[in-house]
């Protein structure tokens, strides 16, 4: 927890989660020491990298080896790539709306980054390549098949191998998924009842939860 402060340095008295949870990652820790000795140039160069690659730009070797010299080497490159990552997706999860600049400015603070990183990881959290980096992000994240089409029909099925004369009905129903697979099966009437009450059921409870003020976000 980090306390908010005042414009005077005092406290407001209201204690508040950083960005990056109650207990500082590995990766950002082990970055600390090593981001105190690396000059601006080369940081803008690997927070540069991180932006390309939150956008769809898969980094390369080229793209990274440049920053490898006799004052920072490969093994340090590693460690300050993985601790400024984790710290920028990490700051990327909070809402741009509930994230308030001076509390970011703040929690970087308590992490002792050095003063002049600070302005330009709020201008790649908060600055105008938020929304794209969001929207890059949210397109490309794991996720299940989503149903693009749903049908359904009535079947009477007349004899069976057993039986010359049955007449019971069912439904089938045909449902695609947004990779493009297609799903059949069947259900008796019955069953399908039970379903229509069952989604019924859970689409009103889902209406009911969304009305509880717990779970509307609030700056």
């Amino acid at each position: 927890m980090s306390k908010v402060q005042g414009k005077a340095g005092g406290s407001y008295g209201m204690d508040r989660t950083a960005f990056y949870g109650v207990r500082v990652p590995t990766e950002i820790k082990a970055m600390v020491k090593p981001l105190k000795k690396l000059d601006k140039g080369s940081f803008r160069k690997i927070l540069k990298i991180i932006v390309a690659v939150l956008n769809g730009k898969q980094p390369t070797f080229e793209s990274i080896s440049p920053l490898i010299s006799d004052t920072l080497n490969e093994e340090t490159l590693a460690v300050l790539y993985s601790g400024i990552d984790r710290l920028v997706r990490l700051a990327l999860r909070v809402p741009s709306s509930s994230l308030k600049k001076e509390h970011l400015l703040q929690d970087l603070q308590d992490l002792q980054m050095p003063e002049e990183f600070q302005e330009d990881i709020a201008s790649c959290v908060l600055g105008a390549a938020r929304g794209a980096i969001d929207s890059s992000l949210v397109e490309r994240r794991p996720r299940l098949p989503s149903l693009a089409s749903l049908g359904w029909r009535v079947d009477v099925a007349i004899s069976t191998g057993v039986l010359n004369r049955v007449l019971v009905r069912g439904v089938t129903v045909d449902m695609a998924t947004s990779d493009g697979n297609i799903h059949n099966f069947e259900m008796s009437v019955d069953k399908f009842h039970d379903l229509r009450f069952h989604v019924a059921t859970v689409l009103n409870e889902m209406e009911r939860l969304e009305k509880r003020s717990i779970l509307k976000i609030k700056d």
